[in-house]
Parts: structure tokens; C-alpha cells; sequence
């Protein structure tokens, strides 16, 4: 299988052993999971989940960009919330971010994500 690296400095960089996005086969990108830090300083970025939720989206948009695609490529979602209070407010600003027709998507609840962010989000397109 081909696979190429995405390596940017438009989405932060990856805090541990993994890629910040991956091209399998020239066609199919998969964006790691995205956080609100800052891909300069390396700061979280936002006190609310609707502001860190505005700076994840900025990051996808980076490593998708490097990937070749943007959010109209993307086909599949996946947003973790550390609270599903806060399922409306990211929604909202996912859906500034995001046009019809919309990517499959799920939404879960967990316990603690890195960074002890409020959201994350990761990504799959297709070229």
C-alpha cells in the first residue's frame, strides 16, 4: 500500500507516535484527531467548547489543505466531547465550517481528551 505523511506547520504538530494526517493510495486522507492548540505556539486556544471547536476546524482545514483536499472532500467525521452539554455550541460551529451535502458523522461523549481539551475532531476524505 502507498501512503504519504501530511506534515504541516498550518495544524499543530502531532504530541506523539502518530502522523498528522496520512494519503493512503493518492486518494484517501485520514486526519488524525484535532485539538484546539495553536500550531505555532503549541497553546490551547479557547475556554469554551464553541471557541476551541472554532480553532479544531481552522486545524482540519490546515492538514486537510496539506492533504490536497478541504472539507467539501470530507466523507466521515468523528467529533469526542468531554461533555454532551456542549453538543449544540460545537454543532453550531461545525455547521459554519461544513456545507451540504454533509460528511457521515459521529459524536461521542468520553472522559478526558488530550491537552484536557473540550473537543476533538478527526477526519476522512476522499480526492
Amino acid at each position: 500500500m502507498a501512503k504519504d505523511i501530511i506534515k504541516t506547520p498550518n495544524a499543530p504538530a502531532a504530541i506523539g507516535p502518530y502522523s498528522q494526517g496520512v494519503i493512503a493510495e493518492g486518494r484517501m486522507v485520514f486526519i488524525s484527531g484535532q485539538v484546539s492548540l495553536d500550531p505555532v505556539s503549541g497553546q490551547m486556544i479557547g475556554s469554551t467548547a464553541a471557541e476551541q471547536a472554532e480553532q479544531v476546524m481552522k486545524n482540519l482545514r490546515g492538514a486537510l489543505t496539506a492533504g490536497g483536499a478541504d472539507f467539501p472532500q470530507v466523507v466521515k467525521t468523528t467529533i469526542f466531547l468531554k461533555s454532551m452539554d456542549d453538543f449544540s455550541a460545537v454543532n453550531e460551529v461545525y455547521a459554519r465550517h461544513m456545507s451540504a451535502p454533509y460528511p457521515a458523522r459521529a459524536t461521542v461523549q468520553v472522559s478526558r481528551l488530550p491537552k484536557d481539551a473540550l473537543v476533538e475532531i478527526d477526519a476522512i476524505a476522499v480526492l
